[in-house]
Formats: C-alpha cells, structure tokens, sequence
C-alpha cells in the first residue's frame, strides 16, 4: 500500500518551514528533492572512500572505481539497456544533447534536415540551431495543437529522405503532455533518420524500455528523480556511440597519446574525458535504487491522483485557465489567471510558503504559441499530498483576490 506519510519521512527538506511557514515544494519538474538515504550515500563516499576511479591501483580508487561502475549497471538494468558501454555518464541531459549534436556536426551537410518538436525545453532546441549554422542543415518544426498535443500527421509529412535526425521530448516539461514517443521513433526509422528522446522529464514517472522504444538516444538527469545535481546519463546506441567523434578531449577518452596522434579508448570512456562527478554517479544508483523499492507503477498511480485532484480544484477558480490539456500527461499543471502576470502570483505564493515555477520554463516557443509571457507551474512528485494541493489552491485564491 502506498504510504505517502512514510516517504514524506525519507525528504528532510520537507520538514522546513519558509517565511514562517510549512514548505509546500510543487517545483518537481525543475528538481526533484533528495531522500535521506541518498544524501547518506553521498556522506559515505566523502567520508569513506573519496578518491579518483579508474586509474589508482590502491585500495580507495578500487573501491571507488567499483561503485561507480555498480551504479552504471544500476542504469542499465533500471533502463533495460543491452550493453553497460552504451551507456555515458554526462553533469546531466543538456551535456548529453550537446555530445551528440556536436558528433553530429561532423558528417551531416548542406540541405540535410533535422526536426524537433514545437514543444521542446531551450536545452534540445539551441544545440540542434547551432548544429544547422555550422553545417547548412535544415531544421523543420513538428506542430502542436492548442491541447498541447503534437500534430503526427504533419510529423509524417515532415519526414522524409532527407531527414537524418529527430529530436523530441518524451514528457513537455512545461505542459506535461506525455508525447508517442514509440510512434515517432518508428516512423523516424522508416526513412533512415536516427532518434533522440529528451527524457530529463520522463524519467521520474516513467520507467522506460529503451530496447523495447529502440530509440537511438535517450537523455536523462539525476536530479529530476532523487539524486544530485550535476549528474546524469546519455544512452546511445552501439553503432552510434561508436560512429560519433568525442565531444572533449582530455584524460580518460584515450587509449595512446603522442605528439604526432592520439587514439581513443573504447566505450563509454571514449566520451568521458576528465575526472567526472564520481559521487554523483553512485548517489544516481542509489536513487534508481531508493525510486524502485518504492514502486514506479504505484508512484504513477497516485501521482495520477494528484493530477486530477488538483486539475479539478484549481478549475473552480473563476478565470483560471491550465495550458495542457492532453490525454496523457504527467502531474504537471501550468497555469495562469486572467489579468494577473504569473509572475505575481508565483511571489505571493512564495510568501506563504508554496514553492512553484513561474515564467517560459526554458520553453519560450510554447509561450510564444499561445500567445502568453508565461505561466504558473505547479508539479508534483510522490512525496506530495492532497492536503498540500488545498494549500495551493487556498494560495491562488488569496493572490487572486489580493491582485485584481
């Protein structure tokens, strides 16, 4: 039975108060926050066993390099992933974006086209522009409708021979809309062109297949799901991983340097140059392991009720209007109220103690779409609760009431 009292008790941010009163944390889509038994593991290895992996033969950098490589194989399972080298530890999914768009670069031409959807965050829109000035490729745009949905049948138009690249988020972090990922992955393959899924948003409600989507890129941040920041994974596929040229160079991605040329080492470490975020790594697993034990089908299941609850009480309010209406869609909730700036409303509910987004959550083109400076998010993870939602609800009421 799903226990939210109990989990509440694993986040000891959860128990602070702001301005004077109890946290109220709906900011889950910018960051998730951190259980007690990952923040232990991150004390651990600081306490424990901090010291460089891979290269030390003593007995602290074994043990280090072991757990760093346990937590990798934490992803594989948690993700289905065949081989642990497709998998690329990156600090999170805009690092991920940039090391393929980068690799990218080096063999895409003049008159190539590559498509994103109307509904992607800055981080898997800027990239691939810059990809397109370097190389004179085209880049085309997958339509949305006002629902928040995107438009698959001018998706299907859109392809084509030319098309080598489709990049599309598998949840909207400013809408929630649960995109047909499965669809745009088949019918990108039915004309050659690979795929790569953002799913920095995906990732803390749903547990993905990655053979099964076979998808060729999928992009995730620990820090959207109980781990740190600065941390998170790029899986690629195989034959694409060993296609693409290295993003950096340094210590680490090499196999032999001399003056006259260098070679690379093999997978993943081809593409992890430097010493990484080693902790992070391993507190990555143990969160993968923390979301587990839980349950991803029961997490789902009440973040669902959630979304209803708060969708239904927060339509009550005279002049409240939710951008995001799709059939499936995560427990995210962007919304505004007629004459007031979002913004405004965010500060208020700041004052009492509610914690939400407010401007174009780094999805100008979707504000753009609907004609607005932005909107009031509020997302909710598992460890929130339907008396947290009234709170939320009583909030925007008194800002309202304070502001028109």
């Amino acid at each position: 039975m799903f226990d939210v009292k109990k989990i509440r008790n694993d986040f000891p941010i959860l128990n602070r108060k702001v301005n004077g009163r109890p946290l109220v944390y709906l900011d889950n889509a910018a960051t998730s926050q951190t259980p007690q038994q990952v923040i232990n593991v991150i004390v651990d290895y600081y306490s424990n066993y901090n010291a460089n992996i891979h290269r030390g033969v003593h007995a602290l950098s074994q043990e280090a390099t072991d757990k760093y490589e346990q937590a990798r194989k934490k992803i594989q399972e948690h993700f289905n992933i065949g081989k642990s080298h497709e998998i690329v530890y990156t600090s999170g999914t805009t690092h991920a974006i940039n090391l393929v768009a980068n690799g990218f670069s080096s063999f895409l031409k003049q008159g190539d086209e590559i498509l994103v959807s109307a509904m992607e965050h800055h981080s898997n829109i800027v990239p691939w522009q810059m990809l397109a000035e370097r190389t004179g490729t085209i880049l085309k745009v997958i339509p949305m409708s006002l629902d928040g949905e995107l438009e698959m049948d001018a998706y299907e138009q859109l392809l084509s021979d030319k098309t080598k690249l489709v990049f599309c988020n598998h949840v909207s972090n400013a809408l929630g809309t649960i995109n047909p990922i499965q669809e745009i992955i088949d019918k990108a393959h039915e004309v050659g062109a690979a795929v790569l899924i953002d799913g920095a948003q995906a990732a803390p409600h749903i547990k993905s297949d990655l053979q099964a989507l076979n998808v060729d890129f999928y992009t995730v941040s620990a820090h959207k799901m109980c781990g740190p920041t600065g941390v998170g994974m790029l899986y690629g596929k195989e034959e694409w991983l060993n296609t693409l040229p290295p993003y950096q160079g340094g210590g680490e991605m090499i196999a032999e340097v001399t003056f006259e040329k260098t070679t690379y080492a093999d997978l993943p470490h081809k593409f992890e140059a430097g010493t990484p975020n080693i902790c992070g790594g391993i507190a990555f697993g143990a969160a993968l392991d923390y979301m587990n034990a839980i349950g991803f089908e029961s997490m789902s299941e009440y973040e669902k009720e959630l979304l209803d609850y708060a969708t239904e009480k927060l339509l009550e309010i005279e002049g409240l209007k939710i951008y995001g209406t799709a059939k499936d869609k995560t427990s995210v909730i962007s919304f505004n109220i007629d004459g007031i700036h979002p913004y405004d409303i965010g500060t208020i509910l700041d004052k009492l103690g509610i914690a939400v987004r407010t401007g174009h959550h780094c999805a100008q083109p979707i504000m753009d779409f609907y004609k607005i400076p932005g909107t009031v998010r509020a997302s909710f993870s598992f460890y929130n609760t339907k008396e947290e939602v009234d709170i939320l609800v009583e909030g925007v009421q008194r800002a309202k009431s304070m502001l028109l």
